[in-house]
């Protein structure tokens, strides 16, 4: 089987020629460049053997992700395992709004990341912003495995605590808290897509909003009094997240849409005591 016969075949499974570029690549250790310009080249029957695999995982729904073990994210390579969710792009509007808000803090700002998966948005916000304290919680060992491992590959120092939400951090007070929760709702039809990602990472009760609930009630007593709850949710929940963070009291209620124009990120300066 040559590279040309190889991105054939990914056709019949009905892959798009995107991800089977992505895919052979990684495969063979080739850029993109090299697959067009070595269509002739032979797999061996080691990688030919991965490549059926891949096909056949990729057709079954399997991200991208997972099988090649790594995601670009903010600038950064990530290590991804099925352990965490595979970063997605919207998520980089949730950062970017963070390092807008921290642009205008002196240095040494405490920042927390709460359910930080691979750890994309807390190490993306500490490459953007090295002075910044940055600390990162999540409840699943694995989890957080694959996040420290990520940290120390990339030499950015957070602080990784083990726990459910605030927990970990107990006691602590932060200029911005962020977090990409689960928000999608028990039942929902896109589910079944995501069936290789964490669920713990995905649902979040009848109407996905648990969890922001939870962070909206206790995020006040761990801010610092001008500081800032950023939380990322579903392309349709926003008024909703933006009405959840106003009955609450919360102060200066925004808005961040993302790369398609869909409201994507809701936050609020912590609530006058």
């Amino acid at each position: 089987m040559t590279v040309a016969e190889a991105l054939a075949l990914a056709r019949t499974h009905g892959l798009p020629r995107s991800d089977a570029n992505v895919l052979l690549g990684a495969l063979l250790g080739r850029s993109r460049t090299w697959l067009l310009t070595h269509d002739d080249a032979p797999l061996d029957a080691t990688q030919q053997a991965r490549w059926q695999d891949w096909l056949a995982r990729r057709a079954d729904g399997v991200p991208v992700a997972y099988l090649t073990g790594q995601h670009e994210f903010h600038g950064l390579l990530l290590h991804v395992t099925p352990d965490v969710l595979d970063p997605r792009p919207d998520t980089e509007t949730l950062v970017d709004w963070a390092l807008a808000l921290l642009a205008t803090r002196p240095p040494g700002a405490a920042v927390v990341d709460l359910g930080t998966g691979s750890g994309a948005i807390a190490l993306a916000i500490r490459h953007r912003q090295p002075d910044a304290v940055v600390s990162a919680v999540d409840l699943s060992p694995a989890a957080l495995a694959v996040a420290q491992a990520n940290g120390e590959r990339l030499g950015l120092p957070v602080r990784w605590r083990l726990g459910a939400w605030f927990a970990p951090v107990a006691g602590e007070r932060f200029d911005l808290v962020v977090s990409n929760p689960p928000y999608i709702a028990e039942g929902d039809t896109h589910l079944p897509a995501l069936r290789h990602e964490p669920t713990l990472a995905l649902t979040s009760g009848a109407d996905g909003l648990d969890a922001i609930r939870q962070l909206i009630a206790e995020a006040p007593a761990h801010l610092q009094p001008d500081g800032w709850l950023l939380l990322e949710h579903g392309h349709d929940q926003g008024p909703a997240v933006a009405a959840l963070l106003t009955q609450a009291g919360w102060r200066a209620t925004d808005r961040r849409d993302d790369l398609a124009g869909h409201w994507r990120c809701t936050g609020a300066m912590r609530p006058t005591p």
